[in-house]
């Protein structure tokens, strides 16, 4: 079993010492640290790339790389999800230890980083993410963690109101950007971290590989994806960066594409989604066209990082340098227990987000083995697919590996807590736009083997991404079926009755949104983007009463909201309470004195209350800030008026005239 570095026995302290040695002197620049750049592929499954064997001609360049690099054709990732997976990459630790189990979990400060271990040790480190998923102010807060540059710009709030914002971009727009920082930062060393989200679903690549790959989107993506790392690395070599320049590239995780009845990903622990891509080039290409054939972790880079650049690695990493591998000939040197070691994968997310069982898996020798309410067990050698489950014949066995997946799970745990971000309604916006279920209230990690098993329930996922397709399509009629079928068969998944309340609401049956809604928030008391969906529809409604408590709950939980203080200001006046929504309206100007509506609307106010002196000055500066709306000059007028001074009237009234005709 992989063990934390303190427990390792003193002979392989020893062994260790003499691969030091071959591996700092197969580094070329030994005077200084090489630059290092990770390169992570979202949803690209290890069967697409040419240099693992496939023949569909989609990876180019990545083939080019690896001839150059070293290759691991037995990588897996610890988890399916991306947050999960990168945390794992970037801290060399397991789920279970840096329990980053979902999106919007925090990444704990304490743990080992390599960003901040680098930029620690002199290294200017950089991240440029294609994906909100990643983005520290919505996804992966934490993740921005020791980088001198965090460009992951998907955390803007004005995407609110749209039905499913924008919350990926492409590889060209994030390679530009990276491009651009290196230009900037010619001197090293340096760590960048770039991501490509375009393999990802809805699988929609650009042109000419729209066209050229309409019958297999999802290989368009892919094959778009190389030709972005085609052209970093072209841009690499004109810069004279490249041979100095150690450079990994992988997947956070596959796709199923159908295997097991998993559309996408996030749920299951098969190869599909599991066995991924990893290329590892040294500096000067050292140890060019290595295959390395024995199974190793995605939290193996990490220390391979931190190890190239003669950087101690923490007690507290998990993973092992793979540097131990690349520097020896046929594994001869290496302890045997690192030959042999298990790889171990885990999904918390059919709990997290459906209240199901979670998986746990262990892949070792020949043998898949998965942790569930039915176990699972397949000889790989005899069946890669996974399809024929030998836990009942071969009960012995799965017996065994049971007890070692727990035995693991007990010596690579922490007993640190998940610890989730600030509900953010606009981060959850953002996360089901990328088809992931967010906001649900179930307990954060579930065990294996308790709940109901996700191998029956699959059907309801496929449900929840179609619905999801439909809605990004603003095809809300055709979402609806599938929401309620899937309600009918998993009647307590809040986020499902979030989605049905959110396609009535586009269809303007607010009468049908607000019980979904009100069930959303039964299941999920905490979801504050429910809460909003269902003060906005109580509005529409007219039924303002109703909807106070909920924008009061919405701006206890987050007292810096500007857009939910008007919301329930508006309630507040709606119902009698001006007092209570001049207070309201106050609140958001000391928040951001520039609020056009909150100056208006606080000026409306005021003058309805009756206290047209006080409303003026801030209808004078809601025209201040917006020269071209008439409302605030019809405002002033009627307050004007009411305060006798017709010559100032006159003069708004043909303000507003004005303006009125200017906008014609």
């Amino acid at each position: 079993m992989n063990q934390p570095q303190n427990s390792r026995p003193k002979a392989f302290f020893r062994e260790l010492v003499c691969v030091l040695v071959l591996a700092t002197e197969a580094l070329a620049g030994t005077a200084a640290p090489p630059n290092i750049i990770l390169i992570t592929l979202d949803t690209t499954r290890a069967d697409r790339m040419g240099f693992l064997g496939s023949t569909r001609g989609l990876t180019p360049n990545l083939d080019g790389l690896a001839r150059q690099s070293v290759v691991f054709t037995h990588a897996y990732a610890q988890a399916p999800l991306t947050t999960i997976s990168h945390a794992s990459i970037l801290t060399g630790t397991y789920p279970e230890f840096h329990q980053v189990l979902d999106f919007a979990y925090s990444l704990a400060k304490d743990l080992p980083y390599a960003p901040a271990i680098l930029r620690a040790h002199g290294y200017e480190t950089a991240a440029f993410l294609g994906s909100a998923a990643l983005d520290a102010s919505v996804g992966a807060p934490g993740f921005d963690r020791g980088f001198d540059t965090y460009d992951a710009p998907f955390h803007s709030k004005d995407m609110w109101y749209d039905r499913r914002p924008d919350a990926r971009r492409s590889g060209s727009q994030v390679v530009t950007q990276a491009l651009g920082w290196l230009d900037q930062h010619p001197k090293g060393p340096f760590f960048l971290w770039v991501h490509l989200f375009d393999a990802h679903d809805p699988y929609d690549p650009p042109e000419p590989y729209r066209s050229r790959y309409a019958s297999e989107p999802y290989d368009g993506g892919i094959a778009y994806s190389d030709s972005v790392v085609g052209t970093l690395l072209e841009h690499l070599k004109a810069r004279g960066l490249y041979d100095k320049t150690m450079i990994a590239v992988m997947a956070d995780h596959g796709e199923s594409l159908g295997a097991h009845g998993e559309d996408r990903h996030g749920i299951f622990l098969y190869d599909e989604t599991i066995h991924v891509p990893l290329v590892i080039k040294l500096p000067d290409q050292a140890a060019a066209g290595k295959r390395i054939e024995n199974q190793v972790e995605l939290l193996d880079v990490m220390p391979t990082f931190l190890q190239a650049a003669k950087i101690d690695v923490p007690a507290e990493v998990q993973g092992e340098s793979l540097l131990e591998w690349i520097q020896v000939e046929d594994g001869i040197g290496v302890p045997g227990t690192w030959r042999d070691r298990p790889a171990y994968a885990q999904s918390d997310y059919p709990h997290i987000g459906y209240g199901w069982s979670a998986l746990q898996s262990l892949r070792t020798g020949k043998y898949l083995y998965i942790q569930a309410p039915r176990r699972e067990l397949y000889d790989e050698s005899a069946d890669p697919k996974a399809e024929h489950n030998l836990a009942t014949e071969k009960k012995a066995v799965a017996d065994t590996l049971g007890s070692r997946l727990e035995e693991f799970r007990r010596k690579t745990s922490s007993k640190r807590e998940s610890r989730k971000a600030v509900e953010d309604p606009a981060a959850e916006e953002k996360l089901l736009a990328l088809g992931y279920i967010a906001g649900n209230d179930f307990s954060r990690s579930g065990t294996a083997g308790h709940g109901a098993d996700p191998k029956d329930n699959i059907k309801v996922v496929q449900y929840v991404t179609q619905a999801g397709h439909l809605i990004k399509a603003k095809r809300f009629d055709a979402a609806l079926p599938m929401l309620q079928e899937a309600i009918a068969t998993n009647p307590g998944i809040p986020t499902l009755y979030f989605e049905l309340g959110d396609c009535y609401r586009a269809l303007e049956q607010y009468d049908k949104a607000v019980p979904a809604l009100r069930q959303a928030i039964r299941l999920a008391p905490n979801s504050m983007v429910a809460r909003i969906e269902l003060g906005l529809s109580l509005a529409k409604t007219q039924d303002f009463e109703a909807a106070v408590p909920e924008f009061e709950k919405v701006v206890a939980a987050m007292p810096q909201s500007q857009e939910w203080r008007l919301d329930l200001a508006n309630a507040y006046g709606q119902t009698g309470r001006l007092p209570k929504a001049i207070q309201q309206y106050q609140k958001v100007l000391q928040i951001n004195p520039d609020n056009f509506f909150a100056s208006l609307l606080l000026g409306r106010t005021l003058l309805l209350s009756g206290n047209a002196a006080g409303a003026i000055p801030k209808l004078k500066k809601a025209a201040a800030l917006r020269p071209k709306e008439s409302s605030p000059h019809k405002l002033l007028a009627d307050a004007y008026s009411q305060l006798g001074r017709k010559t100032a009237a006159e003069r708004e009234r043909a303000k507003t005239q004005r303006v009125e005709a200017g906008a014609q």
